[in-house]
């Protein structure tokens, strides 16, 4: 596991360090910013995605399906994300001295493009 900061930069930091990893088949990054800098750096390191690693982001922000190649993603229902948390935040401060209720985490989806694919054979 690396860290990086959310930004494209950073997966590419990273996604320099994984390209000299030859054992390393696919990444998950945990924004789609991050997946495409990683995706930068293993192309320029000659490594190809998805033949020689799968690629998959997280949030599937509209610029995902243009990189190339268009990118996998978990595409998380914002919205319905924000009103639960808002109504989490209301009923915390109307009713301070309740148990705060658990959050009812809404699906997400996968949403499979061109930078995925079954591992290369060895």
């Amino acid at each position: 596991m690396l860290v990086g900061d959310w930004s494209a930069a950073s997966g590419y930091a990273a996604g320099r360090a994984l390209a000299a990893d030859g054992d390393v088949t696919a990444v998950f990054a945990a924004g789609d910013d991050m997946a495409i800098g990683v995706i930068r750096a293993l192309t320029e390191a000659g490594r190809r995605v998805p033949d020689d690693v799968s690629e998959v982001g997280f949030d599937d922000i509209p610029v995902t399906a243009y990189v190339s190649p268009p990118l996998t993603t978990v595409r998380q229902p914002f919205g319905a994300v924000a009103r639960e948390g808002l109504w989490l935040l209301v009923r915390a401060i109307e009713k301070p001295d309740v148990e705060p209720a658990p959050a009812n985490d809404p699906p997400a989806e996968l949403v499979v493009r061109a930078s995925t694919a079954p591992p290369p054979s060895r």
